[in-house]
């Protein structure tokens, strides 16, 4: 059987006349997270669910980050250290550690060292870039229980992530 090269797949963009690109990126950036927040009902049907399945893609996303935008050495303290993510208005409760291998779901959690609480929506505007980790604690928005040089360490690692890089993007 003859070897054949897949074709090489453009980019949507590259599509797009240069000014008609320019308008979409242009209107596409200044695009905000609005303001929602999901319904209670969701959110009690949601905790009933098992979290096996969202933890573990937290972690994948985690692991695709280490070492790419997610500096292994600044993350040492949290090794051994087992943490928290809630997002209150989904009824998601994502338990989580990290090791030398990279991070992984933690089972059977009773009290994890830290606590992280935000909405899906802060959560979202985070990730975007729209609201830094400070705003949103100072705010209230963003909770953080338990060990408070962790929760520092967590804080700075979020604020220091640099996005574009893990998505590929170039400035």
């Amino acid at each position: 059987m003859p070897h054949t090269h897949p074709l090489p797949v453009p980019r949507l963009s590259h599509l797009l006349p240069g000014s008609l690109r320019q308008r979409v990126v242009r209107g596409l950036s200044s695009l905000k997270v609005p303001a929602f927040t999901l319904p209670a009902t969701l959110a009690r049907v949601v905790a009933r669910l098992p979290q096996q399945p969202p933890a573990q893609a937290l972690v994948s996303a985690l692991n695709l980050a280490l070492d790419r935008v997610l500096p292994r050495d600044q993350l040492e303290p949290l090794i051994g250290r087992n943490l928290r993510m809630r997002v209150s208005d989904a009824g998601l409760t994502l338990d989580f550690s990290f090791s030398e291998r990279g991070f992984h779901r933690a089972k059977d959690v009773l009290k994890p060292d830290l606590i992280l609480s935000a909405t899906a929506r802060d959560y979202l505007a985070l990730a975007l870039r729209e609201e830094d980790a400070d705003t949103l604690f100072f705010s209230r928005r963003l909770i953080m229980e338990g060990d408070t040089d962790l929760g520092l360490l967590v804080k700075n690692t979020l604020d220091a992530v640099d996005w574009d890089a893990l998505l590929g993007r170039r400035g």
